[in-house]
């Protein structure tokens, strides 16, 4: 290997404070030879492209170091000043604090390690590993997915299936919820329809109730009545009735009810009360009127013969006269009316006599 020619003598510098206690000797000027520079081995690396930060600024930081020792010599030796003291941080505790680049996801395949491998070539790369597995997870690992693009498909249609479940279970809960609701307006709706019913079922059997309450207290007033009421004869035929019309009465109609009975039959008191009057009584012959208690009239008429007179007090069943032919009739009979408060106007005997308990 050819060696560099040999250095021309430096000139003679003067003394000077600046160069220490060697400013006696000649300067020579050194050129490094390739034999004189060993290569640089260990933990620095040499990259064809992008070196290394933490390199790259150390470099400029000697640069400055450099250039600031220079710079304060050459103050020194023009200004006479004392020299500045510099002194230099140690970033060696900085550097072996931070991770082997190697050691980065992704990085450590891409930077060729000189130490690992013992080459001295700097100018050798290592080549690169593929980025695909770079979004590879562990669980994606575990399944055997190693690429990047098909794990992100498998997890992009997970959460799609996901999401679809979770569509699906809101569906089905808001079918649930539905059903849930329409069976309870059902149920609601049948309960309301049994207490409905129970209530109608209720209602009509407190009106039967209160129906048969009213038919036995009807009975029992009528069959008190009956005690106190009969009626005026005891054997006879209905011959006319309340209302019917004919020439034969001069009102146009029947205003009584006739009980056909032979002359002579014996006439009772209906009720209980006061003769109030007994006589003739033109059309209607020998008449007698009972007023009871509450001011209704009885009409006796067409009597063969009276047996009480006017003033006279009767009770039930008392006999008050006989069956007669008297006045204008057509046979023996006894032609009965009744005036509720002594009214000129009659009502029909068969209901009257009915409302007392008598059958006829």
């Amino acid at each position: 290997m050819a060696s560099n020619r040999p250095a021309p003598q430096a000139v003679f510098v003067p003394n000077d404070d600046n160069f220490g206690a060697h400013d006696d000797e000649p300067w020579e000027e050194w050129n490094p030879t390739e034999e004189s520079i060993r290569p640089v081995r260990g933990r620095h690396r040499v990259h064809k492209k992008g070196g290394g930060g933490l390199a790259r600024s150390s470099t400029v930081l000697g640069v400055g170091v450099i250039a600031a020792v220079g710079a304060g010599g050459i103050a020194t030796a023009q200004g006479g000043k004392p020299p500045v003291s510099i002194e230099m941080p140690d970033i060696s505790a900085v550097t072996d604090s931070l991770p082997e680049a190697k050691s980065l996801p992704g990085v450590g395949s891409l930077i060729s390690d000189d130490s690992d491998s013992g080459s001295s070539d700097a100018g050798v790369t290592t080549a690169a590993a593929p980025l695909t597995t770079a979004g590879v997870s562990t669980a994606d690992a575990e399944q055997g997915t190693t690429d990047a693009g098909e794990a992100l498909r498998a997890r992009i249609m997970q959460q799609a299936e996901n999401q679809q479940d979770q569509a699906d279970d809101a569906v089905q809960k808001a079918a649930e919820e539905a059903a849930v609701k329409k069976a309870a307006e059902q149920a609601a709706a049948e309960q309301s329809a049994a207490e409905k019913k129970i209530a109608a079922e209720k209602a009509a059997a407190k009106k039967k109730a209160e129906e048969e309450a009213r038919r036995k207290a009807e009975a029992e007033r009528l069959a008190k009545l009956a005690k106190s009421y009969t009626l005026p004869l005891s054997s006879y035929t209905l011959t006319s009735t309340f209302g019917q019309a004919g020439s034969m009465w001069s009102s146009g109609y029947h205003t009584g009810l006739d009980f056909a009975a032979p002359t002579g039959t014996p006439l009772k008191a209906i009720h209980s009360g006061t003769i109030k009057e007994a006589g003739w009584a033109g059309s209607y012959g020998y008449r007698t009127i009972l007023e009871l208690e509450d001011g209704t009239e009885i009409w006796y008429n067409h009597q063969s013969s009276m047996g009480v007179s006017a003033g006279q007090k009767v009770t039930t069943g008392d006999t008050i006269g006989r069956v007669g032919a008297t006045g204008n009739v057509t046979g023996p009979h006894l032609h009965l009316e009744i005036h509720p408060g002594g009214d000129s106007t009659g009502v029909d005997p068969a209901a009257w006599l009915r409302d007392k308990g008598q059958s006829l």
